[in-house]
């Protein structure tokens, strides 16, 4: 637990309600979109949802609709308010009605319950984007520590991958190697997927049996949660030596990702990065293999969430700033070899960026036994 993170995060948000004259702060959560929640309680929900209210004076309710998860937060926030409620939104309207007319404002506007925002007309509840999204996607220094504290635990953890994607393995046997090593050091959650094969491969996805061959391509991304923060690791290795098609193949990602690297520092875009990015499979003849039909985006924030704001996609306009946290990857299918994967994370400065992964830009290949 970074305390000195959960400290800090409390005090901005006070700071950033005061700023837009907020007295009360609703965040949403459940186990997918559970960043908002975080921010204000350090509880990683697991099961059902959770609302967290938040009060100008710095108390926290923190409402749950599973009452395993309720007694967890309890042993685990045993600071916090933690409340079992079988009808979240029956007591979450019961809570807020005791604010009276004070100014309420909600986070994840756009997941929270019908019924939180429509049918009371005392309680109107108004979108908190603007103080929550920012304090998200801009990390303090004592947040980024846990950033790169997870980004040094993807490094190791590939390293155990890489050794693990031997020929006639199950990609599953790979997936549970790596919860072991991430359990024992100190990560409770880690969002992998993984591809293995060739040309009819299009993705990736969680392991299937699928069984490790000669010539396969072994695509993952992993990404360990320490301290409540996410850092994320793309590589593609070969099992066995790599083929002329699978070499030119990974220049060009390698020149791509490199590409986007090199244009990240605090002032230019999303699509500044992105655009970076693509030109450069635009310049080989495969601009249409960075269009939604193939791939989903470039890159992408991460903290509290492994996917969070900004999308690295060329038609979003965030500008980037000191302390923002991302991922750059060039992730998409290949005509000539199936899809392949290269990202690393970094950490957007003033005069660039700080590099957090440490991990060769190589293509990896297996020793055949």
């Amino acid at each position: 637990m970074n305390t000195d993170a959960i400290k800090a995060r409390k005090v901005a948000l006070q700071e950033a309600m005061e700023r837009e004259a907020v007295e009360v702060l609703v965040l949403f959560g459940n186990n997918w979109h559970a960043d908002h929640l975080r921010y204000a309680t350090d509880f990683g929900i697991q099961e059902g949802q959770g609302i967290a209210i938040v009060r100008d004076d710095g108390s926290t309710t923190l409402i749950l609709d599973d009452a395993a998860e309720c007694e967890r937060a309890r042993a685990e926030a045993p600071t916090l308010d933690a409340i079992f409620a079988p009808s979240l939104m029956l007591e979450v309207k019961r809570q807020l009605a005791r604010a009276g007319n004070h100014k309420i404002a909600a986070a994840p506007y756009h997941l929270l319950p019908f019924g939180l925002l429509h049918g009371e007309k005392d309680l109107r509840v108004s979108d908190g984007a603007s103080i929550v999204d920012h304090l998200l996607m801009r990390k303090m220094e004592v947040e980024i520590a846990s950033v790169r504290r997870a980004a040094k635990l993807a490094d190791q953890g590939y390293a155990i991958f890489r050794n693990a994607a031997r020929p006639g393995r199950k990609d599953y046997e790979l997936v549970a190697e790596m919860e072991g090593f991430f359990r024992a050091n100190g990560v409770a959650e880690n969002f992998m997927i993984i591809g293995v094969g060739g040309v009819e491969v299009r993705g990736m996805a969680p392991p299937s049996g699928k069984i490790l061959k000669k010539g396969d391509l072994v695509t993952t991304e992993l990404t360990p949660c320490f301290e409540g923060y996410y850092a994320q690791i793309c590589r593609t290795l070969v099992v066995g030596e790599p083929n002329d098609a699978q070499r030119s193949a990974f220049a060009q990602y390698l020149e791509s990702m490199e590409a986007g690297i090199a244009a990240v520092k605090a002032g230019v875009t999303a699509a500044h990065v992105a655009k970076a990015e693509n030109d450069v499979f635009r310049k080989y003849g495969l601009g249409e293999y960075v269009t939604s039909e193939y791939t989903r985006v470039r890159g992408h924030g991460m903290g509290l969430f492994p996917d969070q704001k900004p999308q690295i996609l060329e038609d979003v306009h965030i500008v980037l700033e000191a302390g923002m946290t991302l991922i750059v990857h060039p992730n998409t299918y290949h005509p000539a070899v199936g899809y392949f994967v290269l990202g690393d994370s970094l950490v957007v400065r003033d005069d660039g960026h700080e590099l957090l992964c440490g991990t060769p830009r190589e293509l990896f290949s297996t020793i055949l036994q």
